[in-house]
């Protein structure tokens, strides 16, 4: 896996845009975020960079080296400084209780590890922090066939549920949980038509 993304992000155009996630913008703008930010598998950097425009205290990661240069480089032509870890989320660690908002745009983990991952994310937020998240529903595989897309993991249990999203962020406080079909246009891969889960829980 991390060979396909080191050649994905090792093109000179940016996989997927360097404009933010559409949902993550809004949810940023709406609730007028600050303090510290994670975004864990951030790739190129697009939602990064907008945050640190936003005045966010950014850290970032993904088992990617060519994510991180480029989005150091959309961070410089941004004027804008983000920490950007290389490496697997079981060997990365962070301090607990240390975020405002953690941020899973299109995060897909291998499916015995994804509930985990979830849990452990929650323990990095503060009391009171926002985790976010928009990912392609099980409803996608079907959506890919009718399109002739390639979105998101083929695997269906790396794939969300309302349900899974429910049993996964148990300890959060709804604030948004939603599935909606809906029209991508992030750079060059994710163009056509989107099922996506869109999560906001708040730690309390």
């Amino acid at each position: 896996m991390k060979n396909f993304w080191e050649e994905r992000y090792g093109k000179e155009e940016f996989a997927y845009g360097i404009k933010p996630n559409v949902f993550f913008k809004n949810t940023l703008e709406k609730y007028q975020l600050s303090g510290s930010i994670l975004l864990p598998a951030e790739g190129e950097g697009r939602n990064a960079v907008y945050a640190a425009k936003k005045g966010l205290n950014v850290t970032c990661f993904d088992m990617s080296s060519q994510g991180k240069l480029k989005a150091l480089k959309l961070a410089k032509l941004n004027n804008v400084n983000i920490n950007y870890l290389v490496g697997e989320f079981s060997k990365l660690h962070f301090e607990e209780n240390s975020f405002d908002a953690i941020v899973l745009i299109y995060a897909h983990f291998p499916a015995n590890l994804k509930t985990a991952y979830h849990k452990k994310l929650t323990t990095y937020l503060k009391k009171g922090g926002l985790l976010i998240l928009e990912g392609f529903s099980e409803k996608q595989l079907k959506i890919n066939e009718e399109n002739q897309q390639a979105f998101g993991p083929k695997n269906i249990d790396m794939l969300y549920t309302i349900e899974s999203i429910k049993n996964d962020f148990k300890d959060l406080e709804v604030q948004v949980l939603s599935q909606e079909l809906i029209d991508l246009d992030e750079g060059i891969h994710h163009i056509g038509k989107g099922d996506v889960i869109r999560f906001i829980g708040k730690k309390q």
